[in-house]
């Protein structure tokens, strides 16, 4: 096989043909994310037309009608705020533990929100929107940063160790969660609609106190991008290279989890964003973590969106939640992804 001066321009020229490529997906998938944003506005339990939304826009519109439009910014704000966390965490937990299957759940993230809320409605009195939010968002990081230490305790530390330790922390606390909601049938009542997944009855006060993790968790992954490049080749690679495996992937793990906690603090545990996605963006833009990471910003959120307006028109009226479509919807999508990589192999 030539490797002299001609094969250059070939590589150059397949270097601008991927990186073409990237970009166009990269323009669909905003596309796709700005029709979803204008979809979660304009459909709802409330019929209205795109020119009233427009009229909203403007400040031309029919109060009545301003007020359901206005009523449907929250939903839609946190919808973007969640999809990016959760596609970024789980394309940062999949590559940091080398497992296709990692999603954050696997760090215990889910559990630990999950028995942060029960504690507080059970045993501190705690009640309303703001107060659920916060006593997730302590109990999920408490689970994240104490999978963590487990995880890397000792000598044989590593992906292998940290999986487990997740499915040990993420068992206990499900066993306590259920224990005492069973127990206790207010506790139960409050419990069983957030434990669903919604983006509906939430207000920007919860978008507000959720950003400060979020915006922390990806700035942390930016930085730690090409870092998790060097961490795919192996730990000895990393290592020649200049890289600190253990560094890279501490980050990579405290990116995900503070990402995923204000995710699931927010609004809830939603299955298959953080699972499905990195699938998907692995097919579109590659092995490289930095494209990864920005194509996961963009097509988490397109997903949930839409996934959120499907849930509000297939009931109308009423409206199915958003973590019962993003099963239905990612199943699929993970399926069709994944036969098309072994395809390609």
């Amino acid at each position: 096989m030539s490797t002299g001066p001609l094969s250059r321009p070939r590589a150059a020229d397949a270097n601008r043909a991927g990186r073409a490529r990237r970009l166009s997906f990269l323009f669909l998938a905003l596309v796709v994310l700005a029709l979803a944003i204008l979809a979660s506005v304009a459909f709802g339990s409330h019929p209205t037309s795109l020119s009233q939304v427009f009229a909203v826009l403007n400040g031309t519109a029919d109060p009545e009608i301003a007020v359901v439009v206005e009523s449907r910014y929250p939903r839609t704000a946190l919808g973007l705020l969640a999809g990016l966390c959760l596609a970024v965490a789980g394309t940062l937990m999949q590559g940091v533990t080398r497992n296709p299957l990692a999603d954050p759940g696997l760090l215990g993230i889910t559990a630990g929100a999950s028995a942060g809320i029960v504690t507080a409605t059970a045993f501190l009195g705690a009640s309303g929107q703001w107060a659920a939010v916060w006593w997730a968002l302590a109990g999920a990081l408490t689970a994240g940063v104490l999978v963590h230490v487990i995880g890397a305790a000792g000598s044989a530390g590593g992906p292998v160790r940290l999986v487990l330790a997740g499915a040990v922390v993420s068992a206990v606390l499900g066993a306590y969660v259920q224990a005492v909601a069973l127990s206790k049938p207010q506790v139960f009542d409050s419990y069983r609609y957030w434990v669903v997944g919604a983006l509906g009855g939430r207000n920007f006060d919860v978008f507000v106190s959720v950003l400060p993790p979020a915006v922390a968790g990806l700035v942390v992954a930016v930085l730690l991008s090409s870092g998790l490049n060097t961490l795919a080749l192996g730990d000895e690679s990393a290592s020649a290279l200049g890289a600190n495996p253990a560094v890279t992937r501490s980050g990579g793990l405290l990116a995900a989890v503070l990402l995923s906690t204000a995710a699931t603090a927010a609004v809830g545990p939603i299955a298959f964003v953080g699972l499905a996605v990195p699938h998907m963006v692995r097919a579109l833009a590659g092995l490289d973590f930095r494209v990864q990471i920005a194509f996961s910003a963009v097509i988490g959120p397109a997903l949930l969106l839409l996934a959120d307006v499907v849930g509000r028109l297939v009931l109308r009226p009423q409206e199915l939640m958003v973590g019962v479509v993003t099963a239905f919807i990612g199943a699929p999508a993970l399926l069709l992804t994944v036969r098309r990589m072994r395809g390609a192999t």
